[in-house]
């Protein structure tokens, strides 16, 4: 009995014992060595201070023990001794609900990451990571340099980061340096074309203060475009707008000759301007017309959340989650909708919406074929399909956005020239990286013959990565986790997963945008003089609303028909 009654006795002991108290003694053991020491007992700022000096993956570790830890792990004070320790140059702790919580995370899991493709090597090499970088933002890849984007703005230039090894293969320089580009910049961009050869120049978008009137000291912000040579980091040009816009987001699209700048302001609405690239070397002045986009005049309504572009194409995403298309060359447009029933060459910036079943989050758009994720995670794929590069498991183009029914909730997404890539989290919450499409150059690694259906990638994914991109010789993760900022899928009601018909976008969500909506193309038609010129505008509406393509199709074939029966004769008196 007595030798089966010790390791009982034990086992209770340490049930009861405290990490934050200390494990209770018994009674002998009390008499001889006292009252145990608690660390509650300790002052606040001396237990911070010590707690400070753990690797941040066992403070959050040690936060979870118990809910003495817990607080004392989560406190700004303690956060704000380890964003010192990790980033001693850094200023200024950035903004928001937990500002030195937010800031240590970032500077803790900030990383960018590459790996070539082709040879038999298969390893993740990490770049030099700039001391004064508050977090990675954004980054862009250009033929020998890369260029980050921090939280503050700041805006970085790793020069000669990447050489060629005796194997011939693309590798980090060891010995790369990185210098401040510029400060207060918003956003930036380059040719969209996924080879890099063509990223002569790079766009960043900035607020600058400027003097006043003259006679007086006061100064304003102003937003700029300001050019740099990618080459060099020499700034070429710069254009300065009124105090009135204020932008936040810079894309571009067309042929260097007709190089289209597109400017999203805090509003919503999208402004263009057109430079000629070849110019901007040359030592002049000259002035440029800033005007409003057609998807802004003619849809005053909408608001514009973010864009993206490509070298002849552009799709905008609203606030309510719709989805707007214009497409510039009739090759493209042939390839993503299967149709040049609507393609008018004289108008090319007509938008064009994608009929959806669900608000849109996010999007990535190659050279003729897009993805959309929605906001409960499903995948929609639309475009040309020769190499499988939609991932549906056949070759079929998609002229309407198809559903990829066995990838949900991704991280991140990616389309190439014939590629496309998608950053997902298994259940373990590792990070997995999956593609389908031509896997000619090892631009799949582990599947040189490509795959019409996503699958695994061998690639060692970075347990923080939250964007991804591609070019022709190398792949890119970026590594940056914000606790402000994540992607939050909605649950799938129960009604729609069995496959029910889905009604289109705007009538569940919003209502009130759609009938908005509605009256605007009402008044728009009302407000035509000629009945031949509201048969045209009623053509262009279709193309707007959010309709399947055989629905589009056969209003514009009717209209064609009564349009041709009435010929041009003038509209009837309008209404009082």
């Amino acid at each position: 009995m007595g030798e089966k009654a010790v390791p009982l006795l034990r086992r209770r002991r340490v049930k009861r014992s405290c990490p934050s108290c200390g494990p209770e003694l018994g009674g002998e053991e009390k008499k001889g060595r006292g009252n145990p020491i608690s660390v509650q007992l300790f002052p606040p700022e001396l237990v911070e201070h010590i707690i400070s000096f753990l690797p941040v993956r066992d403070l959050v570790a040690l936060g979870q023990t118990c809910r003495y830890f817990h607080e004392v792990c989560d406190a700004e004070g303690v956060w704000r001794l380890i964003c010192r320790r990790l980033s001693p140059r850094l200023r200024d702790q950035g903004s928001g609900v937990r500002p030195w919580k937010r800031a240590a995370i970032l500077n803790y899991t900030k990383g960018l990451y590459f790996q070539a493709f082709g040879g038999r090597r298969r390893c993740l090499s990490k770049s030099v990571a700039p001391l004064l970088a508050h977090g990675y933002r954004r980054f862009l890849p250009t033929k020998d340099h890369v260029f980050i984007l921090d939280y503050v703005g700041t805006l970085f230039f790793l020069k000669n980061a990447l050489v060629s090894s005796t194997l011939g293969q693309m590798q980090w320089k060891r010995a790369c340096r990185y210098v401040v580009l510029c400060r207060g910049a918003k956003d930036f961009a380059s040719d969209p074309r996924c080879d890099t050869a063509y990223r002569k120049y790079l766009y960043v978008l900035a607020t600058r203060e400027q003097q006043g009137m003259v006679g007086t000291t006061s100064s304003r912000a102003c937003d700029c475009v300001e050019v740099y040579l990618q080459s060099s980091g020499q700034r070429v040009f710069k254009m300065t707008f009124h105090h009135s816009m204020s932008f936040k987001q810079i894309v571009l699209v067309g042929q260097e000759t007709q190089r289209a700048l597109l400017l999203l302001t805090e509003e919503g609405k999208i402004y263009s301007l057109v430079v000629n690239e070849t110019q901007l070397d040359q030592p002049r002045s000259y002035t440029v017309q800033l005007a409003l986009r057609k998807v802004s005049h003619c849809l005053p309504h909408l608001r514009v959340a973010c864009m993206t572009s490509n070298q002849s194409s552009t799709l905008y995403i609203t606030e309510q989650g719709g989805v707007y298309f214009e497409v510039h060359t009739p090759g493209v447009y042939r390839d993503l909708f299967g149709t040049l029933q609507a393609f008018d060459p004289l108008d090319q910036q007509m938008p064009l919406a994608l009929s959806l079943p669900a608000k849109i989050l996010f999007c990535a758009l190659g050279y003729n074929h897009l993805g959309l994720v929605d906001e409960f995670g499903r995948i929609f794929m639309q475009g040309n399909n020769r190499y499988g590069q939609l991932g549906t498991g056949d070759k079929m183009d998609r002229g309407e956005p198809t559903q990829v029914r066995y990838l949900q909730r991704p991280i991140a997404l990616w389309c190439g020239l014939n590629h496309s890539l998608v950053l997902s989290q298994s259940s373990d919450f590792s990070k997995e990286l999956l593609g389908c499409g031509c896997g000619a150059g090892g631009r799949l690694p582990g599947w040189p013959k490509g795959s019409a259906s996503f699958v695994k990638l061998q690639v060692k994914v970075p347990l923080c990565a939250c964007a991804l991109c591609a070019t022709r010789d190398c792949l890119y993760m970026l590594s940056s986790h914000d606790i402000e900022e994540h992607t939050s899928y909605r649950d799938l009601p129960a009604s729609r997963v069995v496959g029910t018909p889905e009604p289109s976008l705007g009538a569940p969500q919003d209502p009130g945008g759609t009938a908005r909506a509605c009256e605007e193309y009402l008044s728009q038609i009302h407000s035509c003089q000629t009945l031949q010129d509201r048969m045209e505008k009623m053509k262009e509406i279709v193309g707007w609303m959010p309709l399947m393509a055989a629905q589009k199709d056969f209003f514009w074939e009717a209209l064609d028909m009564l349009q041709r029966d009435v010929g041009g004769g003038s509209g009837p008196p309008a209404p009082e």
